[in-house]
């Protein structure tokens, strides 16, 4: 299990992969969280594309962050779910906290090596922009692998 987050103009996304199940839920439940809490994002996005299996923890962690969203009034949107993920989803009622869309699906790996430089680079204008009154414009993150 492993997640990617990319943070662009207030919108989050966390690109989940893997298998959510209790095991796995906890760290990502975390690591989602630690984003969601440094970011503050508008928009917290919660893809799925590749996600192969969920039990309902991955109902549980998706009320949790529709819960730490609206704390300070932001939002959460479900993409990309395999249709018998998205059947459970639309059966647990998910679709009354988020909605639940179809995207373009971009390979997360592919967008971590891609953007590897812009992050470099990013760190060192953070560093910048510290004493400048930091401006966070947008980023990618590692993937964190469970």
């Amino acid at each position: 299990m492993s997640v990617a987050f990319v943070y662009h103009e207030d919108k989050l996304t966390a690109y989940i992969q893997g298998e959510l199940d209790h095991h796995a839920a906890k760290g990502i439940r975390q690591h989602i969280d630690g984003e969601v809490i440094r970011r503050k994002p508008k928009t917290l996005y919660l893809d799925f594309s590749k996600v192969s299996f969920m039990d309902s923890s991955g109902i549980g962690l998706v009320m949790g962050r529709f819960k730490v969203m609206s704390e300070w009034g932001g939002i959460i949107v479900i993409q990309n779910p395999p249709p018998s993920i998205k059947k459970v989803m639309q059966v647990a009622g998910l679709g009354k906290l988020a909605k639940i869309i179809t995207a373009p699906v971009y390979n997360t790996v592919e967008i971590v090596k891609k953007t590897a430089k812009d992050i470099k680079e990013d760190k060192k204008n953070e560093a910048t922009e510290e004493s400048n009154n930091k401006s966070d414009k947008g980023s990618i993150s590692q993937p964190v692998t469970e």
